[in-house]
């Protein structure tokens, strides 16, 4: 069993490309429609790989979560990277800043970004041959 998508409701769909192709540029837009949800139309779109992809509806209302809070709701997700300083660049680069550099640990390094919906994102490598000695 593995997690084959996450369905973010967001303001604007091309401002989240623009994040997600800067994390993820070997991603692609695998399809995209419109559709009604609950009375109300929406774009749709699937950005991912052969395996997961990531699905934006646009139409999305209010604010995220305040994420300093403890409300309930999303807190974040995570993505496994074997070069943490490729994606920390290539996202920097692409105008967006870290939210939070991560904890000092002998066995992996992690740093946070917040996409343009307000989702927080961490990204994680992982030691592992540190792991094994």
């Amino acid at each position: 069993m593995y997690l084959e998508h996450v369905n973010l409701v967001v303001p604007n769909i091309d401002d989240m490309l623009k994040f997600y192709r800067a994390a993820f540029p070997h991603w692609h837009v695998r399809d995209e429609g419109f559709s009604d949800w609950y009375g109300k139309p929406r774009k749709w779109l699937h950005f991912g790989d052969d395996e997961h992809y990531i699905a934006f509806s646009d139409n999305g209302e209010g604010a995220n979560r305040d994420l300093t809070g403890h409300s309930v709701g999303l807190a974040h997700f995570a993505y496994v990277t074997n070069d943490l300083a490729a994606v920390i660049d290539r996202l920097t680069n692409a105008g967006y800043a870290i939210s939070n550099p991560g904890v000092t640990e002998p066995f992996r390094k992690n740093v946070y970004f917040i996409d343009p919906a307000g989702f927080e994102v961490e990204f994680v490598e992982y030691q592992w041959g540190l792991l094994c000695t």
